[in-house]
């Protein structure tokens, strides 16, 4: 029988009896939060770990547990250099995965920023829209090739996607004022139409895509956020969940949000996963883009699974970044 999973599930209830020795794994952001655990939790189930992180020395320091738990667990830990905002970084760090010709299992790319003030990444892209989409956007393709098959990608993404979609006619706020949350919204809709485009192109070679949103979750990634600003969040969640009749809100643990991430890259059928958007380890149901913003309802704008737009979201990201990607 198979076991259902839900909100509350950890990563060890989801990696419950599951071996993945001899498996290899990347995963992004392991310098803080929900990518430790991440990071942790596969290891010690036997994986082969390779974190990317942007400061190295943070890193070593918040993985002290990864390195433990993976040589209990016959697995294995190493750090990789990964700076999401430089497409140069980004481009060296797949160079030299690539050097190795070692190949990948599964890849989750977790690392992110929220909310972040107005600003550009080295290579001139919003922050938040060139960190969270097309950071990762180059590093996986580049890397693509090292994807066995019966590989997965899991981007997180995040319920933050109803913010906004993608605006493919102004990407960098050029033109358009700039809304901390609005930008975060539309990057983390880029995550998912990402995994849909992805999924679309390798799945003929066993290849699957996923996105996730892990849940609401205390971590760094609220570091840019005012005093009382997630308190204020937190009591507008409340309002709506008391109108819809469902009991308040509650953040997860570190180990209930890296669930899902681990559900759909180990444990969720490939062909339910794949091209889909996932929370609370499940698959979530499309709801229509007219329905009013919630951040209590379950459920995928229909403009982030759409392949029309995932494909048109492709071309201009590949334009922006200045590659062709097959």
């Amino acid at each position: 029988m198979t076991q259902i999973f839900g909100a509350s599930s950890t990563t060890e209830d989801v990696l419950s009896g599951v071996s993945l020795k001899g498996k290899r794994v990347l995963v992004t952001g392991v310098s803080a939060g929900l990518g430790v655990e991440t990071a942790r939790a596969l290891a010690a189930h036997g994986a082969q770990v390779v974190g990317a992180a942007r400061n190295l020395a943070k890193a070593e320091q918040a993985t002290a547990q990864v390195r433990a738990d993976a040589a209990r667990g016959g697995g294995g830990f190493e750090l990789a250099a990964l700076d999401l905002a430089d497409l140069d970084s980004v481009r060296t760090c797949a160079d030299q995965l690539n050097a190795t010709g070692l190949p990948f299992d599964l890849i989750i790319a977790n690392a992110g920023v929220m909310a972040t003030p107005f600003g550009h990444t080295k290579d001139g892209f919003e922050t938040q829209f060139g960190t969270n989409h097309l950071g990762h956007f180059v590093l996986v393709n580049r890397i693509a090739g090292l994807m066995r098959t019966g590989a997965r990608l899991v981007n997180v993404s995040s319920a933050g996607h109803r913010f906004a979609d993608v605006d493919l006619e102004d990407p960098n706020f050029a033109h358009t004022p700039y809304d901390s949350f609005a930008a975060y919204g539309r990057s983390k809709t880029a995550n998912i139409l990402f995994a849909v485009a992805f999924d679309a192109r390798h799945r003929a070679r066993g290849v699957r895509a996923t996105a996730v949103h892990p849940g609401g979750i205390m971590t760094e990634l609220a570091r840019h956020m005012q005093a009382g600003a997630i308190e204020a969040m937190v009591k507008g969640i409340n309002e709506q969940a008391a109108a819809e009749g469902k009991p308040p809100f509650q953040f997860k643990t570190i180990p209930q949000g890296a669930a899902t991430s681990v559900w759909a890259g180990v444990v969720g059928a490939a062909d339910a996963v794949g091209g889909h958007y996932c929370e609370d380890c499940h698959v979530s149901p499309v709801v229509p883009d007219d329905q009013p913003i919630s951040l209590v309802s379950e459920g995928v704008r229909a403009y982030a699974v759409d392949p029309a737009h995932a494909e048109a979201l492709w071309a201009k990201s590949e334009d922006m970044v200045g590659e062709k990607f097959s």
